[in-house]
């Protein structure tokens, strides 16, 4: 949206302003929606850098000074490492509640850390407790080139009401040891003890490097501090072993979020005794943890509560988990991507109780069309609740699947089928027609087929009206879609101009490309 066309709409009665793929608006946008808007609590800022950092800082101050009343602001900036003195000023508003700030330095996020604990009576709500609280920042998430113990030391000394805290940091090089999160860090965070949310990873997407001064005596600490802790949120810990894992599952009794990504230590034993852990698990996500087997799904049967069970990369999960997954009743997402799982774990898994809504099979290269035709076709629950669908890189997947899927996932409206190379104009005529059948069937609203490279550009016809009726999103990226459909599509932006059509590689649902492409 052109800046001219939203100022309009500004005015003191806006509250709340989502404002996303801000590419083409000027520095000078943010001055103005200050003084617009001067009663905004929420704001949501995903800006693309355009002019001098001066101009930015000086319109994101007079924001910021204009905004008294606000309450959470998640700023995302792209194309820069920074602005590294945006973020200090003094003129943050007391009001702040939720904070997210990406990406940012570490020396800023500490003066900005401290300019706002000096805002709070914090100390003097520590030193007495029965003066009444005005610890307003109750969250705080932040996009670091690299986690310290020097920033998280500092956060939980001068934060210590926080209720959330996320960090994410994405390193070039291995820190070096005064640079980087050890156990001291972990061990300082157990002065927040009104924790409920935790969250700390490394991404590997510029240096496959790792948390390898953090070890299970840090985890111990964290999880005796830390007992009210409801949600955690793991990446990158190679040194922390079962028995660290095992201390938060057993010491957080509230614990409803587990998750655990890129470690090299994790597995069964860490979930052989959860029965007796005092958590009730809602959410379990144990990603690319290669030592992670059925054993742990197994553990998991009597989870009456689990609601989100995510196994991705773990890639000795087999057929016989599926006894225990398919007996979970409130089961509504599954991820078994890269899994070594077979068209008869399908059969299991179509046949059982669980009802799965989001199920990801990528990349799990031993399932057939014969597996998906008995997942979809079995008329179990799954068949019935199952909307989102990902059948990515599978390269037994062909046009009998999709035709499976058109007949029998009446309620399948997000279908990816990227990289599957048997598919054909076939599929596409089957999907097309699917929501137009009268057994009450819905039709697709988001459709990847990035990388079908037996598409032929006929197929395109099949996006014109009426067929494919609710389609929002289509991925044709990698395909001749792209290089040959000149006309036709043409034709297709201006019959459904709600249709976006993304001829990258995005994955579903990308937003002009400020969509996550980070590595694990």
């Amino acid at each position: 949206m052109n800046y001219r066309t939203l100022e309009g709409f500004l005015g003191p009665h806006i509250r709340e302003l989502n404002l996303l793929c801000c590419s083409a608006m000027p520095p000078s946008a943010l001055g103005s929606i200050g003084r617009k808007c001067p009663n905004l609590m929420v704001l949501v800022l995903e800006w693309a850098e355009r002019g001098s950092y001066d101009e930015f800082t000086g319109n994101f101050h007079q924001m910021l000074s204009c905004c008294a009343y606000l309450e959470s602001l998640c700023l995302k900036i792209r194309g820069v490492e920074g602005p590294e003195y945006a973020f200090s000023s003094g003129i943050w508003p007391k009001s702040i509640k939720v904070l997210k700030l990406q990406p940012a330095l570490e020396d800023d996020v500490i003066s900005l850390v401290k300019e706002i604990a000096r805002n709070e009576n914090w100390p003097e709500v520590i030193k007495f407790p029965s003066l009444p609280s005005t610890c307003l920042l109750q969250s705080l998430s932040l996009h670091v080139r690299t986690i310290s113990d020097k920033l998280v030391t500092t956060i939980a000394e001068s934060m210590p009401c926080l209720l959330e805290l996320e960090l994410e940091d994405r390193p070039w090089k291995d820190p070096l040891p005064h640079g980087d999160l050890t156990n001291v860090g972990i061990q300082s965070l157990g002065s927040c003890d009104q924790l409920k949310s935790l969250s700390l990873s490394r991404n590997r997407q510029n240096c496959q490097t790792s948390f390898k001064r953090v070890n299970d005596m840090g985890i111990f600490l964290l999880s005796e501090g830390c007992k009210g802790l409801e949600s955690v949120q793991f990446s990158g810990f190679s040194k922390v072993s079962d028995a660290g894992f095992a201390s938060l599952l057993h010491s957080c009794k509230n614990l409803k979020n587990f998750e655990v990504r890129n470690s090299q230590s994790l597995s069964d034993l860490a979930f052989h005794d959860l029965a007796e852990a005092p958590c009730s698990l809602t959410e379990l996500r144990i990603l690319s943890c290669n030592l992670i087997t059925s054993e742990t799904v197994k553990k998991l049967a009597f989870s009456s509560k689990l609601e989100v069970l995510d196994l991705s990369g773990c890639r000795s999960i087999a057929d016989s988990s599926f006894y225990s997954i398919s007996s979970l009743k409130m089961l509504s997402t599954l991820d078994l991507a890269g899994a070594d799982i077979t068209d008869s774990g399908m059969s299991k898994l179509g046949q059982g109780s669980a009802p799965i809504q989001r199920l990801s099979l990528r990349g799990c290269r031993r399932v057939t069309d014969k597996g998906i035709s008995q997942l979809v076709l079995s008329g179990g629950i799954v068949s019935k609740t199952l909307s989102s669908l990902d059948l990515g890189y599978m390269p037994y997947v062909s046009d009998k699947a999709a035709h499976a899927i058109a007949t029998g996932g009446i309620a399948i409206t997000e279908l990816c089928i990227r990289s599957c190379f048997k598919v054909t104009d076939s599929s596409m005529e089957a999907l097309a027609r699917k929501g137009s059948l009268e057994n009450g069937s819905r039709p697709i609203r988001r459709l990847d087929l990035v990388g079908c490279i037996s598409l032929s550009v006929q197929s395109l016809q099949m996006l014109k009206k009426p067929l494919f009726r609710g389609l929002r999103w289509v991925g044709i990226g990698r395909t001749c879609l792209v290089d040959k459909g000149g006309s036709v599509l043409s034709e297709i932006y201006e019959e459904r101009p709600w249709l976006t059509v993304c001829s990258g590689g995005c994955e579903m649902g990308c937003r002009d490309g400020w969509e996550y492409h980070g590595g694990s």
